[in-house]
């Protein structure tokens, strides 16, 4: 069967990446459209709709499901409205203090998590997502969570996917201000086992390992006005081997935090929770 372009002809020098999907859904086509996406037959991958979810699916492995994004139930939301406020981890890291909002762009947004979370506590966030698939997928549960009657309305004005394509390099900060950039690359899971969690099992074969990750940090802190996030796994070394300013140290992950325009308090190497 022969391959079928999907995305328009301004990303023709764009690599590209294949998936099968149902050539007779012509909503489906839309959803993917705007992303360097071939259809093949033969794909490892399929995107599907299921229950006017955007999924991913992973075609070896038909027993792990799709995996799709939902910013209105579940685990997500449940966070928001359970997760500690600005008591966790993450807020501390984006230096959420003394009513701060700071503006974030989220580079690596994946699924859009942890973006949601600072978004649930007043920031502003952009995101930005380098892989098509994982693009789509996020693109889709934000369009369905602004449409939401609870959440729609904050959603639509704190946080936003920008256009595929966009890098680090290519935003101005005149015309797009950020006082954070968070950081969360793909590291190698030490864990095989069949109980890593079906999203991290997917994303490990679709996207594999960040490999230019520490490419990210210098441009992060030249565009970032207050402070740059990265989040790392316990194990893992410090992104291109820079210290940071401060560590906020979880059970199995850490934030690293490059500080740029420090708060008070804010001096110290390390801390441990």
């Amino acid at each position: 069967m022969p391959l079928t372009l999907l995305y328009p002809r301004h990303h023709l020098n764009a690599p590209v990446t294949t998936v099968y999907f149902d050539q007779n859904q012509p909503q489906l086509g839309e959803l993917l459209a705007p992303y360097p996406l071939l259809f093949d037959a033969g794909a490892p991958f399929e995107m599907k709709l299921i229950d006017g979810k955007l999924n991913l699916l992973k075609r070896d492995e038909p027993k792990l499901g799709g995996v799709h994004v939902d910013f209105t139930s579940g685990a997500v939301a449940h966070r928001r409205k359970y997760g500690g406020g600005r008591g966790q981890e993450i807020a501390k890291a984006a230096g959420l203090k003394q009513g701060a909002c700071p503006t974030i762009l989220d580079s690596t947004a994946g699924l859009g998590r942890d973006a949601f979370v600072l978004a649930s506590l007043g920031c502003r966030v952009w995101l930005i997502e380098r892989h098509p698939m994982v693009a789509a997928l996020l693109a889709d549960g934000l369009s369905r969570a602004y449409a939401d009657e609870e959440i729609g309305s904050w959603m639509q004005q704190r946080m936003q996917l920008l256009p595929w394509g966009t890098e680090l390099t290519n935003i101005n900060p005149q015309q797009l201000p950020i006082d954070v950039v968070y950081l969360d690359p793909m590291y190698p899971h030490r864990d095989n086992s069949a109980q890593v969690k079906k999203e991290m099992r997917v994303f490990q074969h679709l996207v594999g390992a960040d490999d230019d990750a520490a490419q990210l940090l210098q441009p992060a802190l030249t565009l970032a006005s207050k402070r740059v996030v990265v989040k790392r796994p316990d194990y893992a070394e410090n992104l291109d081997n820079t210290p940071p300013t401060l560590v906020i140290a979880m059970k199995k992950n850490r934030f690293d935090v490059y500080v740029k325009a420090a708060r008070p308090n804010e001096t110290s190497s390390r801390l441990v929770k």
